[in-house]
C-alpha cells in the first residue's frame, strides 16, 4: 500500500476582494482538524477571484504567505490559481505547487482558457509533472483542459497517477464536469482530484474520483473541506492488470497499430473543424452553424432521405452534395 492523504478545500470565491487571508484560515483549520493531511489544494482563480484585473506577477507576496504556511505544517499545498501578469505583457491562468519545505516545485500555466469566454487569456504550452518523493508521480491541469482528452493522455503517458485539477464552474455543465472527470478516471487509470468553488468561483459539487471511476467524494454547494487518503499502489495494480480486471487500456494505447494524422496540422484531415465559423460567443438569436437558406432539418427515419452536405453518411464517408 502507498498511501497519501489530499484534502480538498471548497470555499466561497469574493470576485472583487482577496480571498487569501480566507484561504490560509480553512489550511489552518484543516490541519488542525486533520492533521494527517499531506496535501491541500484549492480552487481555480480562489486566492483573488476570476477578474484578470487582479492579476499578479509570476511571484508575488501571497505565493510567499503559501509557502511559509507549507513550512509551518510540513504540508503540500496548490493554492488553486491565480491571474499571472507576464513580463511579456500576456495573461495567464496559473498554477504553483509548493513542497512540504515551502519551495516552489513547478508552475503551470492553463491550456485551454475557456474560449471565448475567458477572453484576453493565453494558453500555456508546458505540462506540469511533479513527484511526491516515496509516493508516487502527479500532474496538474485547470478546468476547461480536461474537456481535451490529450491533455491527460499526455500526462498519464508521462506517468501520472493522481491528477490535481482546481475549477472554477458555476454554469449548468458542472454535472457534464463531472462525468467528464469520472471518464477521464477510467480512461487513464488515475485518481482526480476536482476541486470547484462557491460563490464567484462556482456552484461547488466538488468530487474525487478513483481510477475505477467511482465517485468517493462529492461535495454538495456549500463550505467543504475533504481530506481523503488515496493509495497509489490502487492505480499501479489497475494498470498492470486492467479496468476492474478487464481493459488494459494505458498498455493498449502503447500498443496500438495506427498513427492519428489529425494530430499532424499539416494532414489536411481535419478540415471540416475549419469549416465551423469563428470562436466567438453567440449573440441573441446565432444561427452560427445552421444552414441559412434552408429549413430546419427533420430527422427522419427514411433510408432514402437525403443528407446534408458535407457531414459523414452512414457508411462513414463524406457526402458533398
Amino acid at each position: 500500500m502507498t498511501p497519501f492523504a489530499i484534502a480538498g478545500i471548497q470555499m466561497y470565491v469574493n470576485a472583487v476582494e482577496s480571498n487569501v487571508e480566507a484561504m490560509l484560515h480553512k489550511l489552518d483549520v484543516v490541519m488542525a482538524r486533520f492533521p494527517w493531511t499531506q496535501m491541500v489544494v484549492f480552487s481555480e482563480l480562489a486566492p483573488f477571484g476570476p477578474l484578470s484585473r487582479f492579476a499578479q506577477p509570476l511571484l508575488n507576496e501571497t505565493i510567499e504567505r503559501f509557502q511559509a504556511a507549507a513550512r509551518r505544517y510540513n504540508v503540500w499545498v496548490i493554492p488553486g490559481s491565480m491571474f499571472e501578469q507576464a513580463v511579456d505583457g500576456l495573461i495567464y491562468n496559473t498554477s504553483t505547487v509548493i513542497n512540504p519545505q515551502g519551495e516552489i516545485v513547478t508552475h503551470y500555466r492553463k491550456m485551454f482558457p475557456f474560449l471565448p469566454y475567458e477572453a484576453g487569456v493565453a494558453g500555456g504550452t508546458e505540462f506540469c509533472v511533479f513527484d511526491v518523493p516515496g509516493v508516487g508521480r502527479f500532474g496538474l491541469s485547470i478546468c476547461y483542459d480536461i474537456w481535451f482528452p490529450e491533455t491527460t493522455r499526455h500526462l498519464t503517458s508521462m506517468g501520472v497517477e493522481v491528477l490535481i485539477h482546481p475549477v472554477l464552474t458555476g454554469t449548468i455543465d458542472r454535472s457534464t464536469e463531472i462525468a467528464i472527470a469520472q471518464a477521464t478516471a477510467a480512461q487513464f487509470q488515475c485518481y482526480i482530484f476536482d476541486i470547484n468553488g462557491l460563490g464567484a468561483g462556482g456552484i461547488g459539487q466538488s468530487c474525487v474520483v478513483s481510477p475505477s471511476a467511482t465517485i468517493l467524494h462529492r461535495s454538495m454547494a456549500g463550505d467543504d473541506m475533504f481530506p481523503i487518503e488515496i493509495d497509489l499502489d490502487q492505480v499501479r495494480r489497475q494498470r498492470e492488470t486492467g479496468f476492474m480486471g478487464l481493459g488494459q487500456v494505458l498498455k493498449s494505447f502503447r500498443d496500438r497499430a495506427v498513427d492519428f494524422p489529425v494530430y499532424d496540422r499539416a494532414s489536411g484531415v481535419d478540415g471540416y473543424l475549419h469549416t465551423l465559423g469563428k470562436l466567438e460567443t453567440p449573440g441573441q438569436g446565432s444561427k452560427a452553424g445552421l444552414p441559412l437558406s434552408a429549413a430546419p432539418l427533420v430527422p427522419s427515419m427514411d433510408a432514402t432521405a437525403p443528407h446534408v452536405a458535407g457531414l459523414p453518411s452512414a457508411t462513414g464517408k463524406t457526402v458533398t452534395g
